[in-house]
């Protein structure tokens, strides 16, 4: 399995030297290695790029989404596959007791936040509720769940042969309380055991006492539920938009400390991890 990382900001960081390593687009991954189809993890601005690379290979394509928010869905309308005349794209998001997820997608796919309604591109486009149970996507297996972050939020696993891979880029499982027991811990299901984590990792220590219930998670506590789940390697993202290359780094070394065992990545534009 081949992740390609388009995207890990929390939001959009300003271009330039002090950002120029891990870059600034929101969180999107590709996810490859399945001839029949492609998997895109998220929509955000990275969706650019990944829809770049996937233009006219013919494959369908599956787009899951962890939640609605803007930073997880403002490259949707940028994604070159969905102006294909015929393309199979299927969207897959979090269900919501209220609203289906095509009308919620239309509050931005259309005027006056975004010229085109998602009817009107060229593409055929499925939007799909993720299920309560595992599925399979190609040769993908899939199983998503709620995870402990503001509004209806779904973490994925996703497994290829032997390789698994765990993606919860908004989490906070310390309000749920990292206490060491994993039945008690949000996500551990997902984790449990994964060749790549890729985790929540927006916060330093010092900031994440100024922003408790906000959705995210510390540098340690995305090093805590690493080492509980025996995740092989831990792979921090969204980062906070603010952060330098040099506060990342930072915190990529303080994470490679406090780890009893296993590996720490940072997540950047243009990474490739081979799972």
């Amino acid at each position: 399995m081949k992740l390609t990382i388009w995207g890990s900001r929390g939001s959009i960081a300003s271009p330039g030297p002090e950002t120029a390593r891990y870059g600034g687009n929101t969180a999107c991954i590709e996810v490859n290695d399945d001839p029949r189809c492609a998997l895109v993890l998220d929509a955000g601005t990275g969706m650019r790029l990944a829809g770049l690379a996937l233009a006219g290979d013919g494959r369908p394509i599956h787009i899951l989404l962890t939640h609605l928010h803007l930073d997880h869905i403002q490259g949707l309308g940028f994604f070159r596959p969905l102006f294909e005349p015929g393309r199979e794209i299927h969207i897959w998001g979090p269900p919501s007791t209220t609203l289906d997820l095509r009308t919620r997608l239309t509050r931005y796919l259309s005027p006056p936040l975004f010229p085109v309604r998602i009817r009107e591109l060229g593409a055929r486009v499925e939007l799909h509720d993720v299920p309560a149970r595992p599925w399979r996507v190609g040769e993908f297996g899939v199983t998503a769940d709620s995870v402990i972050h503001p509004g209806p939020t779904t973490g994925y696993r996703i497994t290829l042969g032997d390789a698994a891979i765990a993606y919860l880029p908004d989490h906070e499982p310390a309000l749920g309380g990292l206490s060491g027991q994993p039945d008690w811990t949000s996500g551990y299901d997902l984790m449990r055991g994964v060749d790549v984590l890729l985790h929540d990792a927006q916060y330093t220590s010092d900031e994440y006492r100024q922003r408790v219930g906000w959705g995210h998670s510390s540098v340690e506590h995305a090093v805590a539920v690493a080492d509980l789940a025996g995740a092989d390697r831990l792979v921090m993202i969204h980062h906070e938009p603010d952060h330098s290359d040099a506060v990342i780094d930072e915190m990529l070394t303080e994470a490679r400390q406090m780890r009893r065992g296993g590996e720490v990545t940072a997540a950047g534009d243009g990474l490739i991890l081979e799972v």
